[in-house]
């Protein structure tokens, strides 16, 4: 699997899961520094979008634009990179991020389950743009991984896909 960044093409360590089948367990550090894990939000939807850094202005408008949106659905978000839970904590607290959590993966690495740590490029170690929806049962039902990663996801489609599990 490949995306962009700047028009360089990178490619993705590993392989994105199947939709229909069950989520891999991602275990992730909270910006309180306790564990969590995909399996312990079983019983609601969640969208998970993985991003190279919040510190960024578009993983920062993103962010942002989950919050928005998924304040009317009731769906959980997580927010999963490899920044530090002090730079999620730092900048949910100053955003007003109450609908979105930002999960760091510095400790487990488990988004290698997800297929989404760049191998090469520039950002190569940093996770790549891509939004998973999973059901309430924890089954993957929609990817989408964003061809540019200095670019925002197609919130519509996300939004669709969350909407029909609901």
């Amino acid at each position: 699997m490949t995306t962009k960044f700047k028009g360089t093409e990178v490619h993705l360590h590993g392989h994105l899961p199947a939709i229909g089948q069950a989520m891999p367990n991602v275990r992730f550090v909270n910006s309180d520094l306790s564990e969590g894990d995909i399996a312990g939000l079983k019983g609601k939807v969640v969208v998970l979008f993985s991003l190279p850094s919040v510190d960024t202005g578009v993983c920062a408008a993103e962010t942002r634009a989950f919050n928005k949106h998924l304040s009317d659905l009731g769906a959980a978000g997580l927010a999963l990179s490899a920044d530090l839970p002090f730079v999620f904590k730092r900048f949910c607290e100053a955003e007003g991020i109450a609908n979105v959590k930002g999960v760091s993966d510095f400790r487990f690495r488990d988004a290698d389950k997800l297929g989404v740590r760049m191998a090469d490029g520039t950002l190569a170690g940093l996770l790549a743009r891509v939004v998973f929806v999973v059901d309430k049962e924890g089954v993957l039902r929609y990817t989408q991984v964003v061809p540019e990663v200095g670019t925002e996801p197609d919130y519509a489609a996300v939004l669709g896909a969350v909407k029909k599990l609901l």
